[in-house]
């Protein structure tokens, strides 16, 4: 392939998915939905127009990171804080009730309830996989909708930090069956030091952003000082910590929330994430999708594990929130922006593949639980969140008592 092949690919993509996101608006769904569709139509599985590059790869990646940097800069700190102890109930149920459910179905299927099975710990892979969030699709459907710093939006925001540090958790002990270099205990330390570690650097960035203010008032500089230091965060937190990078991007994108220039900073940075970054990332979930693999004997298994992927993200969300008092429709609005698996569950797929506990005639099924996941999220997003909606569960339950 000529190196400059990547520039018709990248002008294929930024045009179809704008096109298919305004027919998506038209339709009354989110944006996003189309430059997912767009991914689909363009990709290998579909016109062929597109292949997977490297390039689209690394822009993708900065495309997610762009995106919960925006996420973290827009975060309304108080209601993150008022509903701390409601994202830690929230994740955990959003996290255990999914992984029993793919294990459940996995074993039924392959008979993985005999831990002497081979199939056993393949079965407990994929519910691994099933405990993975991804909310940038739900960040970009909430800002499109104006709540993101709902409370349903920062609580789903906070779940899916702690959501993150679970599914490491998780992962580092079944790597750790494969593996004995891990060790769990190392792992959850490391998680421990990166959260105290930020603090510090929050308030060193904080004191050294204003002294930039106020001594060189040049606002210009600021946003690139700003996206350096989430693209460092990035790298420490997934090198040195083994916390993934999107979680550092968000982090960084608070930290930056309580400096002066926070909105000046958040308006360069929607410029460059809504035109050009977050367009390629959306497309790119399409461009990856390969159907091969499909057969009868899988078709019903996959039907399940999609319908059951949804079914426990929303059930063990909704019950977390209910335990904490939030209304109906907020609870039902926390399960289901928890919904989608995006790339992460296809990072954790990928790494049950080089571990060997995930055979590769189990990826069909996944991949097709990850497309559903992804679109479905920010349909029922909006539907959720559309004044009917609104007209008929009327928000009267405050979060308090257990998660206050």
């Amino acid at each position: 392939m000529d190196n400059y092949e990547i520039l018709k690919f990248l002008a294929i993509i930024l045009l179809s998915t704008k096109l298919l996101g305004l027919l998506s608006r038209k339709l009354g769904m989110p944006d996003v939905v189309g430059a997912i569709l767009a991914g689909l139509l363009i990709g290998p599985s579909m016109l062929g127009w597109v292949s997977q590059h490297e390039v689209i790869n690394i822009l993708a990646q900065l495309g997610v990171i762009t995106l919960m940097y925006t996420a973290g800069l827009e975060t309304d700190l108080k209601e993150m804080k008022k509903n701390g102890v409601a994202c830690i109930v929230i994740a955990s149920f959003g996290v255990l009730i999914p992984f029993f459910a793919g294990y459940i179905v996995s074993a039924f299927f392959f008979d993985g309830f005999n831990i002497y099975s081979s199939f056993f710990w393949e079965c407990i892979f994929i519910g691994v996989i099933l405990t993975a969030t991804s909310v940038s699709i739900t960040v970009e459907t909430l800002k499109e909708l104006g709540k993101l710093n709902s409370k349903a939006g920062t609580t789903i925001l906070g779940a899916a930090i702690v959501d993150d540090i679970l599914g490491i958790i998780m992962l580092t002990v079944v790597s750790g069956i494969e593996n004995s270099d891990v060790q769990i205990s190392i792992m959850v330390s490391k998680i421990f030091l990166f959260f105290i570690f930020c603090g510090v650097v929050g308030i060193i960035f904080n004191y050294l952003f204003k002294y930039i203010c106020q001594k060189r008032g040049c606002k210009k500089r600021l946003v690139v000082y700003g996206f350096a230091f989430c693209l460092a965060m990035c790298y420490i937190a997934e090198h040195y910590f083994g916390v993934a990078d999107i979680t550092g991007a968000y982090v960084a994108g608070i930290i930056v929330k309580n400096t002066y220039s926070c909105s000046y900073i958040l308006e360069r940075m929607e410029i460059l994430s809504f035109s050009f970054l977050s367009p390629i990332f959306f497309a790119s979930i399409g461009i990856k999708v390969t159907l091969d693999g499909f057969s009868n004997d899988i078709i019903w298994f996959s039907v399940l594990l999609v319908v059951l992927a949804i079914l426990s993200k929303i059930g063990g969300c909704w019950l977390g929130a209910k335990l904490c008092h939030f209304s109906n429709k907020d609870a039902l609005q926390v399960g289901t922006g928890m919904i989608s698996r995006g790339e992460v569950a296809l990072i954790v797929a990928n790494k049950g593949s080089q571990l060997g506990v995930l055979p590769s005639i189990l990826f069909a099924p996944i991949v097709l639980m990850i497309i559903v996941t992804t679109l479905i999220t920010p349909i029922l997003l909006k539907i959720l969140n559309s004044p009917r909606f609104d007209k008929n569960n009327e928000d009267t339950a405050k979060p308090e008592a257990l998660c206050n």
